[in-house]
C-alpha cells in the first residue's frame, strides 16, 4: 500500500482507476462569453502553467485542453484544444465553440480537463476545473487564472438524495492456525456489498450501476475493488465480499474504507455517490487528510466492527459525494 501506511495491499480483485496516476498541479487560464446574437458559447482557452510530468523518464508532458457539459458529457459532445509537446506551460489562445441557447446552459457544468496525450491512446489525467454556468457572472469576460484541481465526480450535482448502501463489515484479527503452523501476524477487513437503494436516475430510466471499494490511505491503483455492473435497475443487488489484509488493530484508527457507486455507460462512468466508513478524525497515521472526513453514521459502524471482532456489522446508509483522491504514483 501507500508509503505512509503499513497496511497491505492483497486484493481478491483488481479495477483501474479511472483517475490516471499523475500528482495534480499548476493552472489554466480561460474566459468565458455568450454571443446572444449567434447563440453561441465561447470559451477561450488561453494558456496553462505548471502543470505536471505526466512521462516521469522523459521529464515531459503533452498537454491539451478538453471541454465538457455535466452532468451528461455525451449531450452536446466535447471540444478540445490541440496538442503542445514538450511543454509544462503550453500557450494555446484557442476558441471552443458551442451552438446551444443560453438557457440551456444555466442547467449546466462546464468542466474543462487538462490531459497529456500518449501516442498510444493511454492519455494521462493533469487536473480539471468546474464553472456552474448556473449562478455564473455572465458580465464577467476577464480572462482569469484557475487553480487546476483533482477530478471532481460531478454527475448527480444538485441531487439531494443519492440512495442508500447495504453492506456489511467484518474485521478477524491476526491469529494462529494450531500448532506448528505459521501464526497470521495481521487481520482482515471483509467488506460485504448487499445492495444499493434508490439509486438517482440520471439518464432517464436507464442506469448501470457498479461499486468501487479501497482502502484509504492505500490510493494505489492495486488497492481497487469492484462488483459486476447490474443493469437497468436503481435497486441494484451485488451480493459481493471484497477482502483487504495486513491490518493489525492499531491500523483500523487511522484507515477508513471508500465505497463509490458508478452509473456505467458507452463514453464514461458517472459518480452517483460513496461512503467512507473511518474514524473521521481528519488525521491518518498523524498526517491531516480530506478524506478521513466520516458522517457520524459512517463512523459508528466503523467503531461497532472495531469493538466486535469476528462478527459482522452490518448497516443501511445514505450515499453522499466527495472528491475521489487521486491515485498515486
Amino acid at each position: 500500500m501507500a508509503s505512509m501506511s503499513p497496511v497491505s495491499g492483497s486484493v481478491m480483485s483488481i479495477y483501474s482507476g479511472d483517475f490516471g496516476n499523475v500528482d495534480i498541479k499548476g493552472g489554466i487560464e480561460f474566459s468565458i462569453d455568450y454571443v446572444e446574437k449567434l447563440k453561441e458559447f465561447l470559451i477561450y482557452i488561453y494558456q496553462c502553467r505548471e502543470l505536471a510530468v505526466a512521462e516521469v523518464k522523459k521529464q515531459r508532458s503533452d498537454p491539451y485542453v478538453k471541454a465538457y457539459f455535466l452532468p451528461e458529457k455525451a449531450k452536446m459532445g466535447k471540444r478540445k484544444t490541440a496538442v503542445k509537446k514538450k511543454t509544462l506551460n503550453p500557450v494555446y489562445n484557442e476558441i471552443l465553440r458551442y451552438k446551444i441557447p443560453k438557457q440551456s446552459l444555466l442547467a449546466q457544468t462546464l468542466n474543462l480537463s487538462v490531459w497529456h496525450h500518449d501516442a498510444l491512446g493511454r492519455n494521462s489525467f493533469l487536473g480539471e476545473f468546474n464553472v456552474n454556468l448556473g449562478t455564473w457572472d455572465w458580465n464577467n469576460k476577464l480572462r482569469k487564472w484557475y487553480q487546476l484541481e483533482p477530478r471532481t465526480p460531478a454527475a448527480g450535482i444538485g441531487l439531494k438524495n443519492r440512495g442508500e448502501m447495504k453492506l456489511a463489515l467484518k474485521y478477524v484479527p491476526m491469529s494462529s492456525t494450531g500448532p506448528g503452523t505459521k501464526p497470521n501476524l495481521t487481520g482482515e477487513v471483509y467488506i460485504s456489498m448487499k445492495d444499493c437503494l434508490q439509486l438517482p436516475m440520471l439518464r432517464g430510466n436507464k442506469i448501470n450501476s457498479f461499486v468501487k471499494c479501497r482502502v484509504l490511505p492505500d490510493t494505489s491503483r492495486k488497492s481497487w475493488q469492484r462488483t459486476r455492473t447490474v443493469d437497468k435497475t436503481p435497486n441494484p443487488y451485488f451480493n459481493h465480499t471484497m477482502v483487504y489484509d495486513g491490518f493489525k488493530e492499531e491500523d483500523l484508527r487511522e484507515a477508513c474504507v471508500e465505497l463509490t457507486v458508478w452509473d456505467h455507460n458507452r463514453l464514461s462512468n458517472h459518480f452517483l455517490g460513496g461512503l467512507r466508513i473511518g474514524l473521521g478524525t481528519g488525521k491518518s497515521y498523524g498526517t491531516a487528510v480530506d478524506w478521513m472526513d466520516s458522517t457520524h453514521e459512517e463512523a459508528t459502524m466503523w467503531e461497532k466492527m472495531i469493538a466486535s471482532p469476528n462478527t459482522w456489522v452490518e448497516g443501511i446508509l445514505p450515499l453522499r459525494m466527495f472528491k475521489v483522491a487521486t491515485p498515486a504514483k
